[in-house]
């Protein structure tokens, strides 16, 4: 069913029914068969940038949509309830164009900001590495000033888009100063000596590719160092904020569809002389899944008014991660458990749903870290 939304202008209203319009025409169709081929939807990404939308929370000078924070989630959310491999691809590249767009020098956002929003483009997020995950500033990948280049020698983890990217946010140790010796920086896909490995084997997600990224001295142009040296935590953790929004919308979407699923089958599914969702244990699952889908949307659309506002949503964002993520898993599970056996079987995406969700409580800090980031800002 449509989610009734409360839009705060007429040109987001019309800007969610052609999302919904694309989720339903273009994507809806593809993704079980993609996900199960582990076809990567490049082309359905040219899409979206044709229609602006990857540049919609960036502003008008750089090609962006100049939309609030608000109505770019509930995208997300619209796209992901559709397919979840689009939503979160959006979400990553979204955080990509962050570091740039909110910590770049204006003549390195006139350059290269406007083909990073106009839609050719696809960004990618290296942070993580094989021993560095949730221990962000314990990475060891380096970058070298060399006059005026940038050798960089590393490895990446779990870079969704990775090999498929046209640029990636890199975050790279330019000293041994701990969390203050990492930079950031801008490197094109195509920059010799970098590098992608095979794609992981996934439980889910399997249309989004998801590699190590590999850096042997891969050389940069010194000017592609986005703020200063030793920033680049800083602005990995703000990029995070925002991304963790993302994802929770992301989450909030996956688990809007596993709920319509299983409404509808639900009253189309006869026992007893009649549909099972007239039967008060049916009917108090459902209202438990629907309760969690809205109150996962509701913590969501918090942090994003408060960021739209120009207030702290650090901890916001934390929360909304952790409750939609959380939420998804659930309802997700719960939805195969209302098909019953079909719930099990592949002619019902309820099972790819519940494998889909699973890496949401993982990915952009897990769940964990959320829980130690929401007790912090407690004391």
């Amino acid at each position: 069913m449509s989610v009734q939304r409360l839009l705060p202008t007429p040109e987001s209203t019309d800007l969610l029914a052609l999302t919904r319009e694309i989720a339903r025409d273009e994507l809806a169709g593809r993704a079980a068969g993609d996900e199960a081929a582990e076809k990567f939807p490049r082309d359905v990404f040219r899409l979206l940038g044709e229609s602006g939308f990857l540049g919609l929370p960036y502003a008008e000078e750089h090609g962006g949509g100049a939309q609030p924070y608000e109505v770019y989630l509930q995208v997300l959310e619209e796209l992901s309830s559709a397919w979840m491999t689009v939503g979160v691809g959006l979400s990553v590249h979204t955080m990509s164009c962050f570091p740039l767009a909110h910590f770049g020098t204006p003549e390195q956002r006139s350059r290269w900001l406007p083909d990073m929003l106009g839609g050719d483009l696809l960004g990618a997020y290296a942070l993580s590495e094989p021993h560095a995950g949730s221990d962000a500033a314990s990475l060891s990948t380096r970058a070298a000033r060399q006059g005026d280049e940038y050798s960089i020698n590393g490895a990446k983890a779990w870079i969704t888009h990775g090999g498929a990217a046209d640029f990636y946010t890199l975050m790279a140790r330019t000293s041994d100063d701990g969390p203050r010796g990492i930079s950031c920086f801008l490197v094109d896909g195509s920059t010799s000596g970098l590098s992608a490995g095979p794609p992981e084997h996934k439980m889910g997600l399997t249309g989004s590719p998801t590699t190590p990224l590999y850096f042997e001295d891969a050389r940069i142009a010194a000017d592609r160092l986005v703020g200063e040296e030793g920033d680049g935590l800083k602005i990995a953790l703000s990029a995070l904020d925002s991304g963790r929004l993302g994802i929770a919308a992301c989450a909030v979407g996956l688990a809007q569809a596993a709920l319509d699923l299983a409404v509808d089958y639900a009253k189309q599914r006869n026992q007893f002389g009649r549909p099972i969702i007239e039967f008060q244990g049916m009917e108090f699952l459902l209202a438990d899944m629907a309760a969690a889908v809205q109150s996962a949307r509701a913590s969501y659309l918090d942090g994003a008014r408060r960021r739209d506002a120009g207030l702290p949503f650090g901890q916001q964002a934390s929360v909304a991660k952790l409750v939609a993520t959380d939420a998804a898993m659930k309802v997700t599970t719960d939805a195969v458990q209302v098909l019953g056996g079909a719930g099990y079987t592949r002619d019902f995406p309820a099972e790819r749903y519940m494998r889909e969700a699973k890496v949401l409580q993982i990915f952009e800090g897990t769940n964990q870290i959320q829980r130690m980031l929401i007790a912090r800002g407690l004391k």
